[in-house]
């Protein structure tokens, strides 16, 4: 019987109802698991539970917490078959962004999951969440970071969570589904990333950096881009209209930009839009911000942006470095013309 280890972070798959709503309680997950019949099933595998103390919701989720995950796998890598991380949804898309560029090597199946409703409700998405995950951690071979959420097995640093209330709550919207889910587990083989069988598993560090998000919009006030692009700022991930472009008739704004590339804060030019990719030559509009020294972001979701800019500036790389490693694939979350 394969043993899988199910990592509670909390989130509301293991929450209770409490006076000002749902809300994580420590011990009460393992409660609603053990009542739980179908994990007492033959063809389910057995599992032990390591809960984070105190466990959370996933919005108070930060890189240590990350660090802290990556940490467990990395030390029960050889006590269990495969992993199931049980994480609330509104970061859950960050974590699983930034933990595959953290466990490098990595040969088996880690499945985060979670659910809109939790476990000890009547009516919920969290036992077919949870069985499901627990059996593709156990028996399928998918050795990279999933997310398991409805009807679908997506690779974590290309997911996305687009719903807060569908049972579908995830996407990836620039690369196909590794698993379908229905009556059935479809594995999509051909989308799967093999791991290189020379490597073994590594645990590296991240931690939170000074890196911000901007959304350009119509009338966006160049003054506002100044102010946040001042240190100590070391890098901006600017959410572009269509495949990369921004304004150009105010001077301010691409002088802004210009500015603070030459001052060494590096501006990544990701897509507003949840699918298609970054292409900065396509438009007048785009080589504007080229020539003003934003680096294309491709197809990278923003979730994985942020993530993998906190991992390689965690990694003291030198400026130049840091740019060309965002616009390589390293671990699967980007697609560029040799793919």
């Amino acid at each position: 019987m394969k043993n899988i280890c199910i990592i509670n972070t909390g989130g509301t798959i293991g929450m209770n109802r409490g006076a000002k709503g749902y809300e994580p309680e420590k011990g009460f997950l393992a409660q609603q698991l053990a009542a739980l019949p179908e994990l007492s099933r033959s063809e389910m595998p057995s599992y032990e539970l390591v809960e984070f103390e105190p466990v959370m919701d996933s919005s108070d989720m930060m890189p240590s917490d990350w660090q802290a995950i990556a940490k467990i796998v990395y030390q029960r890598y050889a006590d269990f078959d495969g992993f199931v991380v049980l994480h609330g949804t509104d970061t859950m898309a960050y974590t699983a962004s930034a933990l595959p560029f953290m466990l490098p090597g990595l040969d088996k199946t880690v499945v985060i999951t979670g659910s809109q409703i939790p476990l000890s409700e009547v009516r919920n998405d969290a036992r077919e969440n949870l069985i499901t995950a627990l059996m593709v951690a156990a028996d399928f071979d998918v050795p990279e970071i999933c997310v398991l959420f409805g009807k679908h097995l997506l690779r974590g640093c290309r997911t996305t969570k687009f719903s807060a209330s569908s049972f579908d709550a995830f996407d990836s919207p620039n690369y196909p589904p590794l698993a379908t889910v229905g009556t059935r587990i479809d594995l999509n083989e051909n989308a799967i990333r093999r791991p290189n069988k020379s490597q073994t598993l590594a645990l590296e560090n991240i931690e939170a950096q000074e890196v911000a998000t901007f959304r350009l919009f119509p009338g966006v006030s160049a003054a506002v881009l100044r102010n946040l692009l001042q240190q100590p700022l070391k890098a901006l991930v600017l959410e572009s209209y269509g495949v990369g472009n921004g304004p150009t008739t105010n001077p301010d704004f691409i002088n802004a930009i210009n500015e603070a590339t030459e001052n060494g804060t590096i501006i990544v030019n990701c897509s507003q839009c949840r699918h298609g990719t970054v292409r900065q030559t396509n438009y007048a509009t785009g080589t504007a911000l080229l020539e003003a020294g934003a680096i294309s972001g491709g197809d990278l979701t923003i979730e994985t942006t942020i993530a993998k800019l906190l991992f390689l500036f965690s990694a003291n790389l030198s400026i130049d470095d840091v740019k060309k490693r965002m616009q390589t694939n390293m671990v699967g979350e980007l697609t560029t013309d040799n793919d």
